[in-house]
């Protein structure tokens, strides 16, 4: 299959790039810069990623160009940009002021085909604190702003490109359209990675990785696991078992209607209710990263017990997605927060990994259970983190604040489900172009507000009390924080803008139903810089 190479330098908007490229229709993996696969006869073209650092600072990430200069076409990225200029003879300095945010194109190389349907004035979005002050000999300026006399080059005699810009993000109004003439016009992308060519080849690769063996996989309820499972199960059938683990800090009946789920699907599926171990781990335990440890731990030991009942069991699956790989350790070297679903077993089960989705991002594994076939209130589930609510629960973890926080938690998304809005044009393509299956009538859609949300739950701030006032009498209780964000990948998120009506009801509803709970605020912050969780 035809690939991009990402090579990442480190940058924040990496991952954009590769949702950019895969919304091409094109296959790509993001590798760090030093790790570019040698004599893969599926690379078409290399892109190199922005980065934290500057060209000439002693740790700045460096590769041998010459290593894929003249085997591929090569476009570089801000940081992939400079250091392409830097590495043959151009010169990259401190710009006098740090150039960020919107500026537009005043002169445009509208026969390159870099530039190939753009138009003059194209505005771009900037992030650097260096810019190129000169070009290597036998390149040209191909695009300018009126602050950056280089914000895009191009070698006169070999297929290398450079943009100060950042093509990926949502403010290059024509970053997609720069991406498409690159991937798909001048590297010569077919356009036919999709998610039935996925699902096709992932289970004859899984055929052949797994043979006869016997296969372990930890079921979260999720979308993601839920789709590995099924992947496996294509490939392998009944020699795949899954275990699901109960910590007790699951949404309201979640445990229950899960199991269900799986036997709909015809999963082998093993239940276990280890609820009472998780609390007693978690008791007086307030330090986030502890928690997740503690989960992490105790999820790990049940795990490996119920394993070991499944005899010649030699393979551990996992529905990890590539959010997932990025936030536990970016290429940095900076743990972000840790996940539990990000490892494996105790060495001295001798089990190997296999991760059918590791490169796939969110939404794209929706598309896959599409494909497959699978029921649509397990394809929209919203991600829910590993650890649970344990993680959105600030303080000490006890049965009645757990209690608390699922009684409000399942009004609000209850409430989000039941809430519909239409929708029309362009937003209308989106949702129908994602093969969410839904009938337009009249140019309208109609979907639910849970639907257009990436994530929602709600926040028990147990660590505060606030007064209040219901029956004539004086309260001292807990408030709930409400959250939901939109996003495509939860590498970013903006918080979701409800309608006052909404608000208003599950407001009163949480308040009126939810016995420790007096007070209902709504978290407007986005990522970056907050995070989707608050732990």
């Amino acid at each position: 299959m035809q690939k991009i190479i990402i090579l990442d330098f480190g940058s924040q908007t990496t991952q954009l790039i590769g949702r950019r490229v895969r919304e091409l229709d094109t296959f790509c993996e993001i590798l760090p810069y030093n790790k570019f696969p040698k004599n893969d006869p599926d690379v078409i073209g290399v892109i190199l990623s922005g980065s934290p650092f500057s060209v000439y600072d002693p740790e700045a990430f460096s590769i041998d160009l010459s290593e894929i200069r003249g085997r591929y076409p090569i476009l570089g990225i801000c940081y992939g940009a400079q250091f392409m200029s830097h590495t043959l003879g151009g010169r990259v300095e401190p710009a006098p002021s740090r150039e960020y945010g919107r500026q537009h194109l005043t002169a445009i190389d509208l026969e390159n085909p870099l530039f190939r349907d753009f138009v003059k004035g194209s505005q771009v979005w900037m992030s650097h604190g260096d810019t190129i002050t000169a070009l290597p000999q036998g390149f040209k300026p191909i695009a300018s702003t009126e602050t950056v006399q280089f914000a895009a080059y191009q070698s006169e005699g070999e297929k290398l490109w450079g943009v100060q810009f950042h093509p990926e993000v949502f403010h290059s109004i024509q970053g997609s359209v720069l991406l498409r003439n690159f991937v798909v016009d001048i590297c010569g992308s077919h356009q036919d990675w999709s998610a039935a060519s996925f699902v096709e080849a992932t289970v004859a690769e899984l055929k052949d990785q797994l043979g006869n063996d016997r296969v372990i996989l930890g079921l979260s309820g999720g979308v993601d696991s839920s789709v590995a499972a099924v992947l496996i199960s294509r490939a392998i059938g009944d020699r795949l078992t899954c275990i699901f683990v109960d910590h007790g800090m699951l949404r309201k009946n979640e445990f229950q209607q899960v199991m269900e789920d799986y036997k709909v699907l015809g999963l082998n599926v093993i239940g276990v209710d280890a609820s009472e171990k998780f609390f007693s781990d978690l008791a007086g335990v307030t330090d986030p990263e502890q928690k997740r440890k503690i989960i992490g731990r105790d999820f790990v030991e049940i795990f490996n017990a119920e394993a070991k009942k499944i005899k010649d069991a030699k393979w551990l699956a996992q529905g990890t997605i590539y959010p997932d790989r990025i936030e536990s350790l970016n290429i940095t070297g900076k743990v972000i927060k840790s996940h539990h679903n990000v490892g494996g077993l105790p060495k001295e089960m001798n089990l190997q990994l296999c991760e059918p989705l590791k490169w796939l991002f969110k939404d794209e594994v929706r598309r896959v259970g599409r494909q497959m076939g699978m029921p649509e209130h397990l394809i929209t589930r919203h991600p829910f983190p590993g650890p649970g609510l344990a993680v959105r629960i600030l303080g000490d973890i006890t049965p009645e604040k757990v209690r608390i926080l699922q009684d409000a938690d399942d009004i609000f998304i209850r409430g989000l489900r039941d809430y519909k809005i239409k929708l029309s044009g362009e937003e209308a393509r989106k949702v129908l172009a994602a093969g969410v299956p839904v009938a337009m009538q009249d140019g309208e859609i109609e979907v639910s507000l849970y639907d257009q949300i990436w994530q929602a739950g709600a926040i028990l701030l147990s660590t505060v009390r606030s007064v209040g006032v219901m029956g004539d009498e004086r309260t001292y209780e807990h408030p709930v924080a409400l959250r939901a964000v939109t996003s495509t990948d939860a590498m970013t998120a903006d918080w979701a803008h409800l309608p006052y009506d909404f608000m208003a009801n599950i407001s009163n509803e949480i308040i009126n139903k939810v016995r420790g709970v007096n007070r209902v605020c709504y978290d407007i912050s986005s990522k970056p810089p907050a995070t989707i969780e608050w732990e």
